[in-house]
């Protein structure tokens, strides 16, 4: 089996492709990902948030985690869990996500 740095990678690999429907950068750049905890059981929980609390689209972007996760070689279980402490900044962006919304003219 992968070590679990090799599945890390992997899960962001995939987080990368997931992408909020209301802003064009995938859920990874974004910031919205805080925490990824891989147990050597394969067990996955992933700790993220959403631009804002209530927000109406939040099970499709947890459902659309959950399954792409969970297709993955050596995960045998994931756990996607919301929480907004703290709150989702534009300072959360990554680079490569700020660097895409400037090119789509926004100033970040």
């Amino acid at each position: 089996m992968e070590n679990v740095e090799e599945i890390k990678g992997k899960i962001i690999d995939e987080l990368k492709k997931i992408f909020d429907p209301e802003i064009p950068i995938n859920v990874y750049d974004l910031g919205f990902i805080y925490d990824i905890d891989v147990k050597d059981d394969g067990k996955v929980h992933i700790l993220m948030t959403l631009t804002v609390p209530g927000c109406p689209i939040y099970h499709i972007i947890t459902r659309e985690i959950t399954e792409k996760i969970s297709v993955l070689d050596g995960i045998s279980d994931v756990d996607v869990e919301l929480t907004f402490e703290p709150r989702w900044s534009t300072e959360n962006i990554t680079e490569d996500g700020k660097k895409r919304l400037r090119e789509l003219g926004y100033n970040v």
